[in-house]
């Protein structure tokens, strides 16, 4: 695919996403609060700007796991996620490499991060943050460093095509060691009903866009090059009703699909409110 069709694709989606961001904000009940790689409240890569349980319950605790497809190679990725007072989330997710994929001896990359969503009616915003332990049982303590990520996120609800729809606008800025990167994050994303009066609002579509990663180790999901897109599937099992009073979702997905290096991700969350 030539450069100019590339371009042109990005353009149309992110035409599409400002179009229904500036929609008139309402309950569309587009919002699954699922899980993203690095175990915040959000789409694929990037944060929303909202908790986990908000509105629902004043303390919610999440269980998840992503795994990465890349050629031969797998990164599993375990996640938990509490939410607190209806306004706070703690999480943390752990990313197992394989071997060799950064630095020899890898040694799993940790992810700690905290949101706080404001009290606003129509819009959910949030202000986040992650702090990141690269290499951590690396032997070699060369290869071992920190990063850490400041965001503030932005979710409009609104309609699109007659579905329901929520758009995620990010902005932030991720801080390496010894590092005088000077990069602002940008991410916006698009969740979207599908078929919600033949399907029950089971489905979701999901595409996501940033110039950050979930990490700056990221496997299958590298944004530093040209940014990443992750485009798929979030299955809301919530809507049977046995589940009915849990979060149980389902991703199937493509990630970093424009480019050559694109891989598969399948994960699931399980969440319970007290």
């Amino acid at each position: 695919m030539s450069t100019r069709y590339i371009r042109f694709f990005c353009v149309a989606i992110f035409f599409a996403l400002i179009c229904t961001s500036g929609l008139e904000a309402q309950a569309s009940g587009a919002s699954l609060k699922g899980m993203s790689f690095n175990g915040s409240t959000g789409l694929f890569s990037i944060p929303t700007g909202r908790i986990g349980w908000e509105r629902s319950s004043n303390f919610g605790l999440d269980m998840g796991y992503h795994a990465i497809y890349s050629d031969t190679n797998v990164t599993h990725i375990p996640k938990v996620s509490m939410s607190l007072f209806n306004w706070l989330e703690l999480h943390a997710a752990f990313d197992m490499q394989p071997d060799g994929f950064i630095t020899p001896n890898n040694g799993g990359d940790s992810i700690l991060g905290a949101k706080i969503q404001f009290p606003l009616t129509n819009t959910s915003l949030a202000l986040g943050g992650n702090f990141q332990s690269l290499n951590v049982f690396n032997k070699n303590s060369t290869y071992r460093y920190h990063a850490s990520q400041i965001y503030l996120a932005a979710t409009y609800a609104g309609r699109f095509f007659e579905a329901p729809a929520e758009t995620t606008v990010v902005v932030g800025k991720t801080f390496r060691e010894n590092s005088n990167d000077t990069n602002i994050d940008f991410g916006m994303g698009f969740d979207m009903i599908l078929l919600p009066r033949h399907l029950g609002g089971i489905f979701h579509w999901i595409t996501d866009f940033s110039n950050f990663s979930y990490s700056v180790e990221s496997f299958g999901s590298d944004a530093w090059y040209r940014g990443v897109i992750n485009s798929g599937l979030r299955i809301d099992l919530s809507v049977i009703p046995p589940f009915r009073r849990f979060k149980f979702v389902v991703d199937l997905l493509i990630t970093d699909a424009l480019d050559s290096n694109r891989s598969f991700a399948a994960g699931a969350v399980f969440g319970v409110p007290f």
